[in-house]
């Protein structure tokens, strides 16, 4: 592969139904180039295959997940209020059991939701918390 082939992948990485003509204006080729180039890197497989992105698959928080949170005392509406101010945190509920409240938490990346994490253990009054990462929705 070379840089018009990984150009090529990346423009239809972005819109994987690009007409051949709109990928040659793009890319500064003919659309015959463009044409033998993908029949190529697919006969040669580094294209598998084309797929639909729902928007779900392109929701701005790919990294998904649910932090149970324990808190001292009565202390849950200003731990409440500290967790709806974070842009991170998209949802908070109250809960019996042995959670308190249970926090909706969305990121960019892995690293990012870490440090939302962080952010969250360090508030006053909250004294123990579980996390998990939401994998995949199922209908």
């Amino acid at each position: 592969m070379d840089d018009l082939d990984n150009r090529l992948i990346l423009a239809l990485r972005r819109d994987g139904r690009a007409a051949l003509q709109t990928l040659a204006a793009d890319l500064g080729v003919t659309r015959a180039t463009v044409k033998a180039r993908l029949d190529r890197l697919q006969a040669g497989g580094e294209i598998a295959g084309f797929t639909v992105l729902t928007r779900a698959d392109v929701a701005p928080h790919p990294v998904r997940g649910l932090m149970m949170l324990e808190v001292t005392g009565r202390g849950a509406d200003k731990v409440s209020r500290q967790l709806r101010a974070l842009p991170a945190v998209a949802r908070v509920h109250s809960t019996n059991g042995t959670w308190d409240l249970i926090a909706e938490i969305g990121t960019a990346s892995l690293e990012s939701f870490d440090a939302v994490l962080s952010a969250i253990r360090r508030i006053d009054g909250v004294t123990r918390s579980e996390t998990s990462l939401l994998l995949s929705t199922r209908a």
